[in-house]
């Protein structure tokens, strides 16, 4: 059965990968601009540049302790029901914050997709807590 523990730590999860998405995106803003001569020098230099810009860096870290909380949930939780869960409301929760920071949102069809994302999730965490009622039942039907 799905805990609450899980559920939040799916929601964490998303919500640390989906918040930053947006500020990654700005924190690489003129990196196009770096340029050098060959490819090893004209890799170090971007690098460079993201790693000692703040604006990219601190969302970078953020992103990479929401990785940590998933690896860490996927030991106790459901595959079918981590992967899809997370990775939807990652997908939500980029558009919400990109919207807050102004970008475009989608129109219609984008709020029509975010209620579809949010109907599939609760028929994931719907089926993976009666496939596990389920499987108890039986259990105890079959020890008696």
């Amino acid at each position: 059965m799905v805990t609450v523990v899980e559920l939040l730590s799916l929601l964490l999860v998303s919500v640390l990968w989906g918040c930053t998405n947006p500020f990654l995106k700005r924190g690489t803003e003129g990196i196009e601009h770096v340029q050098h001569n060959n490819r090893v020098s004209q890799l170090l230099a971007e690098v460079k540049f993201l790693f000692l810009n703040l604006k990219y860096l601190v969302p970078f870290l953020l992103n990479q302790s929401g990785s940590l909380v998933y690896y860490y949930t996927l030991s106790t939780t459901e595959l079918s029901l981590a992967v899809p869960v997370a990775n939807s409301l990652t997908f939500l929760c980029t558009l919400f914050t990109g919207k807050l920071l102004g970008e475009e949102f989608g129109g219609k069809q984008a709020v029509a997709g975010m209620f579809l994302t949010m109907a599939g999730i609760a028929l994931c965490v719907i089926s993976s807590i009666d496939g596990k009622d389920a499987e108890k039942q039986n259990i105890t039907q079959a020890a008696h």
